[in-house]
């Protein structure tokens, strides 16, 4: 081969490859109450008719002894039923501790599992967020995968959750 149709050749090789980026914001609302406990939060991906594709974050209490944590878990009650009762905790990647009050931002782009394999089409990002001596919140956010332009998508929680922001950027 010579070196002239090589070069171009080696460009193409060189060329960044572009990645479509999600970023999801959650709000920890600061609460007024006597008796304050952090949320368990669940985020997950599921298609218009509710069926579950992917866990994105489990945020529970997991320095309690004897594994106690995990017992409060099916307080997350829509995220249980779809997937939680099923897993076998902590999950590497997609567990962590309990957040503090504050915005809390989650990052993937689409070389990341789930979104690698996750065939084109319709989707939402829910978010469930229980507390001990407190409530319950779900929130869903709708996207389309893969973004083709910028897309946002936001909303409010009342109690349990603050606001959350999910940007899918191409």
């Amino acid at each position: 081969m010579s070196k002239r149709l090589l070069l171009p050749f080696c460009a193409l090789l060189s060329a960044p490859v572009m990645a479509a980026e999600v970023k999801l914001d959650v709000e920890i609302p600061r609460l007024q109450v006597a008796e304050y406990h952090r949320p368990y939060v669940a985020i997950w991906l599921e298609q218009p008719n509710q069926k579950h594709v992917a866990n994105l974050a489990v945020w529970y209490d997991q320095k309690l002894k004897d594994k106690e944590g995990e017992k409060w878990l099916k307080d997350l009650r829509q995220w249980w039923r779809r997937s939680g009762r099923s897993l076998e905790m902590p999950i590497d990647g997609v567990s962590g501790a309990t957040r503090a009050v504050g915005k809390q931002s989650l990052t993937f782009n689409s070389a990341d599992a789930p979104f690698n394999n996750l065939p084109a089409g319709e989707y939402r990002v829910v978010v469930e967020a229980a507390r001990e001596v407190g409530g319950r919140e779900l929130l869903r956010l709708p996207f389309t995968w893969p973004p083709q332009e910028r897309a946002e998508s936001n909303s409010k929680g009342k109690t349990e959750l603050g606001q959350i922001n999910l940007t899918l950027t191409p």
